[in-house]
């Protein structure tokens, strides 16, 4: 099961920590702020856009990127480890 633990909300930043089990997505969301994630592990993501066009996303632990706001997508792991990361959301 994918979950998310929000871990700072203080209406500059919000900080969620996302851990998606093997054969599991977090399901289809659309990003109201631009983000950073910042990955806690080596893996391979897939994600599906709202187009139903197909990103293969290979994070490494501690290589962060950053994405715009107005992303909408679902994010799998067809793997077979869990994978986890840090969302950092710029609310203001």
């Amino acid at each position: 099961m994918a979950t998310g633990e929000t871990q700072i909300d203080n209406g500059i930043f919000r900080s969620t920590k996302w851990t998606i089990e093997p054969g599991d997505a977090i399901p289809m969301h659309v990003h109201e702020y631009e983000y950073v994630v910042v990955p806690m592990v080596s893996e391979t993501m897939h994600v599906i856009n709202a187009d139903g066009s197909e990103i293969v996303a290979e994070i490494r632990a501690g290589q962060s990127y950053t994405r715009p706001s107005g992303a909408e997508h679902t994010v799998e792991n067809r793997g077979s480890r869990i994978i986890e990361f840090v969302e950092v959301e710029k609310l203001a």
